[in-house]
Parts: C-alpha cells; sequence; structure tokens
C-alpha cells in the first residue's frame, strides 16, 4: 500500500539538502579562489588538486551505491551512513578550510589533493544515501513528488546561504587564513547538524531477504544501463545540469563585460534563487494536473527562450532586461528541481518489477556520477570557447571574446536544454504505468 507522510517526515526529510546545497555552492563558488587567494597555489595546481578531487569523487559515487544496496542494520540500509558520517563530513569541512602555514608549492598541491579527496568522500558517504531514501520512504506516485518539494525548498535556502555567507563570515577576521578556518567550521557544523536532523527524523521500510541484490559491481551496473527509462531520464538530467552549469560558470563574466558590473553578478543567481524558490511548490501542485514529465519540460521551454533571449537581445537591451530574464529563468530552475528526483524513484520501481531486486544506492551513484560529468564537460567547453575568442582575464575585451561569452551564455546551454527536452519526451513512465509497476511488486 501506497504510504502517506506527514510534515514533519517531509521536513525530516529535506533538511539535509540545506546543508548538502551548502556544500556544493560553497565547494563551487570558493574552493579554486581560496587555493589560489588565500592557500597561496599557483592556479594551475590549484587546478590539478581540484580535478584529482573531482575525478575521485566521481568514481565513489557508484561504489557507494553498491555498498548502501547491500547494507543491513537496525537503522536501515541508508540511515546508518548520516548517523556516523555527519561527524566526519564536519570535520572533513573544517580541515580543507584551514590552510597550512607553509609556502612550499609541493607541499601544499599534495595537501589540497589529498584535502578534498578526504571532503568528497565524507560528502558521498551522506549523499548517495541520502539521495536514495526517496523510494525507501513511500512509494506514492505523488508523495514522491512532495517529498522532493520539501527537499529542494531547504536547498534552495541552503544555495543561498552559501552564495551570500561567505564573504560576510570571512570579512569578520583579520585575516583570510583565519575566516575560511572558521567559515569551515561553522558550515560544517551547521552540515553535521541536518544531517543528524534527517537520520532522526526519517524511518525506513522494512526489507525482506529477497530485496537485497545478489549480483556483483559490473553486473549491478549493466542491469542499471539496461532499463530504458533510467536511461532516457539520466540522458536528460545529465544534458540539463550541463545546460544549467553553462550559464552558472558564464554569469559573472556576462555582467562584467557587457555590463561592466561584475557585482552584480550574486545579485542576479540571488534574484534567479528566491524566485526559483516561490515556484518549486508551484511545480509539484503542477504536476499533480498534468504529470511529472511535461512539469519537467516546463523548466527547459522557459530557460531556452531565456537563453535565446540573452544571446540576441541582452547586449542591446541592457541590464534591466537581463534581470527580468533572470525573473523568468528563476520560474524555470524552479520547476527544474522536483521533477527529475521524482521520477528516478520510478524508474527504480521499472526494474525492481523486472529483477525483483531493489538497487537505488546503484541507481542514485551513477545519478550523481553522470551529473558531475556533465558540469565537467560544460567547464571544459566553456574554457575552450573562451580561449579559441580571445579571453583575456581582466583586461577590456574584442569582439571575438565577447561574442564568446554570449554564445556559452545562449546557444551552449539552449542545444543542451533541448537535447533534455527531447530525451525527456521518450521517458514511458506515466501514473498508470507506475501504479501497475507498484501492484506488480507487491503481488511478489
Amino acid at each position: 500500500m501506497a504510504k502517506k507522510l506527514s510534515v514533519g517526515q517531509k521536513l525530516g526529510f529535506g533538511v539535509f539538502d540545506l546543508g548538502g546545497n551548502l556544500f556544493f555552492t560553497v565547494i563551487g563558488f570558493w574552493s579554486l579562489n581560496y587555493l589560489t587567494d588565500t592557500v597561496g597555489l599557483a592556479a594551475g595546481l590549484a587546478g590539478l588538486a581540484g580535478m584529482t578531487g573531482k575525478v575521485w569523487d566521481a568514481v565513489t559515487d557508484p561504489l557507494m551505491g553498491y555498498i548502501s544496496d547491500r547494507t543491513r542494520s537496525p537503522w536501515g540500509r541508508r540511515r546508518p551512513y548520516l548517523l556516523f558520517g555527519a561527524l566526519p563530513m564536519a570535520l572533513a569541512m573544517w580541515f580543507f578550510f584551514t590552510s597550512p602555514a607553509t609556502s612550499d608549492p609541493r607541499f601544499l598541491v599534495i595537501w589540497a589533493a589529498g584535502a578534498l579527496i578526504l571532503l568528497n568522500t565524507a560528502g558521498t558517504v551522506i549523499n548517495i544515501p541520502y539521495s536514495s531514501l526517496t523510494p525507501e520512504l513511500t512509494d506514492d506516485y505523488h508523495e514522491r513528488t512532495s517529498l522532493n518539494g520539501y527537499r529542494f525548498g531547504f536547498a534552495v535556502f541552503g544555495t543561498l546561504i552559501g552564495a551570500a555567507a561567505v564573504q560576510p563570515i570571512v570579512d569578520r577576521f583579520p585575516d583570510k587564513r583565519a575566516g575560511f578556518s572558521a567559515l569551515g567550521a561553522m558550515l560544517g557544523g551547521l552540515i553535521m547538524v541536518t544531517t543528524l536532523a534527517t537520520f532522526f527524523g526519517t524511518r525506513e521500510k522494512r526489507h525482506s531477504r529477497a530485496d537485497y541484490p545478489a549480483k556483483g559491481f559490473f553486473e549491478t551496473y549493466g542491469a542499471v544501463f539496461h532499463n530504458r527509462p533510467f536511461i532516457f531520464l539520466l540522458l536528460a538530467y545529465t544534458l540539463h545540469i550541463m545546460g544549467i552549469s553553462f550559464l552558472q560558470g558564464i554569469l559573472v563574466y556576462y555582467v562584467k563585460y557587457i555590463y561592466g558590473r561584475e557585482d552584480l553578478a550574486y545579485s542576479a543567481m540571488g534574484l534567479l534563487l528566491l524566485v526559483a524558490m516561490i515556484f518549486i511548490p508551484v511545480s509539484v501542485l503542477v504536476s499533480k494536473y498534468i504529470g511529472k514529465k511535461k512539469t519537467y519540460q516546463i523548466c527547459f521551454v522557459i530557460l531556452v527562450l531565456c537563453c535565446t533571449a540573452i544571446f540576441f537581445l541582452g547586449h542591446r537591451l541592457g541590464l534591466p532586461f537581463f534581470m527580468g530574464l533572470m525573473v523568468l529563468a528563476g520560474t524555470g530552475v524552479g520547476f527544474s528541481y522536483v521533477a527529475p528526483f521524482a521520477m528516478v524513484p520510478d524508474t527504480i520501481e521499472f526494474d525492481a518489477a523486472a529483477s525483483g531486486e531493489r538497487k537505488e544506492g546503484a541507481y542514485y551513484g551513477m545519478w550523481t556520477f553522470m551529473s558531475k560529468l556533465g558540469t565537467a564537460l560544460a567547464l571544459s567547453l566553456s574554457g575552450l570557447v573562451l580561449d579559441l575568442g580571445g579571453y583575456i582575464a581582466g583586461a577590456v575585451q574584442e569582439a571575438g571574446s565577447l561574442l564568446a561569452i554570449r554564445i556559452i551564455v545562449g546557444p551552449l546551454p539552449a542545444l543542451a536544454l533541448c537535447g533534455a527536452f527531447f530525451a525527456v519526451q521518450l521517458y514511458p513512465i506515466d501514473e498508470k504505468t507506475y501504479r501497475r509497476l507498484v501492484l506488480s511488486n507487491h503481488d511478489r
């Protein structure tokens, strides 16, 4: 029988992502700047350390999913990692932002790579089991949408804190080293609290012996890639993340070199996220009437229109027009948060109906692996396009580099998001299909 959840249970589940998105935002926005301007690493060495941590992070996601699928404990398969991973996550956050008192570049690059490996490992240990909790808490088609609505409401709030709080906290200390160390301790403590809140605020369903996968690592992930609904959704989400990564990575360049207002980059992002926060619950309501797939596609239509308008008109019509497009883009982003994460559990039911096994961890491990791959590809392509355009950091940009910036904010994300729209169109699971899958699984 489909399980309905109380508001308290949904809050208990969702609060984790306040800390989770705080972590991703702070690392995404600040890690490179911190390593170059505070730790004292050359940009190339800082990039090498960051790449090392990211490659390790991507590899460990599927492994953690595989491990959590096979975990047996009194607290379930996922929640033990929240309980025992919360403190290591806090300590790893503090360790990374506490720079060593040395200027030796060889030591610093080894320290930075090691600190990022520790931090990303701690993040993986709690984030993959957390993401896998959704199908553990309820098998109701609409409850999963509502559950993820709570999650991403907290996620946007965490993103806002991560984008806005770092500089004011660091500036309160006499030097940046002390400021970042205190920041790491404070943010690590907050992440620990939200992680433990989800552990105590949720309960997993009981599993029979038959639910646990018996296949090895490669067989498990081979089965994942035979799940056609999941593959269409995974392709759509990877392209979606690529499109968003193009926009996030180039935003500060666009306002700096098109409008001469670098200071407005965070204001534009904050405006977008505030509007997105408003439209997350709207997307949950819309999904009940038109379904998850069409709700997800709304975000692509809105964002493609915004990217196209920025490319053709943003540099002509000025800053007020651009900020208006940020409001419109915020509605699209608001529609992008919940739907894909409410659809993943439905693809897992599709697999369970065929195999009789529950492999939530494997699916979410591959989901996060591909999202990180999409981010890395977008950043790599952005750098390549800037280089081809003749971009020179801090200089007055020539026509070629300005065109490169406009291409990265316009056609590149628009193409990726159009691809995501058509990939989702191939996704076959609607509410009626899903109910048949659940009945099939319950009859086993």
